[in-house]
């Protein structure tokens, strides 16, 4: 079931992204990388993706910025925010803006995919609920 599910890794730090490939490819998710939100937009227009895992801090577009496209053009994705600054404010900005779930750097493995079968299910379950409701 995870092979069926497509996960978006956008960091601008190379060994972030590569250490998340590894354990999510692992777990048998479907991963694609990409190094800014800009790539990050490109990549979400070429294939289908179910949830996207991006770092707030990054050159260019912000994780934030990135949340506000994705959440404006493609409602049914998930989006995890991974921040260093995991201060009240910043997790709450991110939690307003849309994000369904957010992880301090730095976590473990196992953390990070609790975090995403978590968002996956609480997406499945939306989903199926606006499903019911048309």
């Amino acid at each position: 079931m995870k092979s069926a599910i497509s996960i978006l890794i956008v960091d601008d730090e190379k060994t972030m992204l590569t250490l998340l490939d590894k354990i999510l490819s692992r777990e048998g998710y479907q991963v694609i990388c990409a190094e800014s939100g800009k790539s990050a937009l490109q990549l979400m227009q070429d294939n289908t993706i179910d949830l996207v895992i991006s770092d707030l801090k990054m050159e260019g577009m912000s994780g934030f910025d990135l949340l506000k496209v994705v959440k404006e053009q493609y409602a049914g994705v998930g989006v995890i925010i991974m921040t260093a600054y995991g201060d009240t404010y910043t997790v709450k900005d991110a939690l307003l803006l849309g994000a369904d779930e957010y992880i301090t750097k730095p976590f473990k493995s196992f953390e990070i995919s609790m975090v995403v079968e978590r968002t996956y299910w609480r997406l499945l379950a939306r989903s199926k609920q606006d499903v019911k409701q048309t």
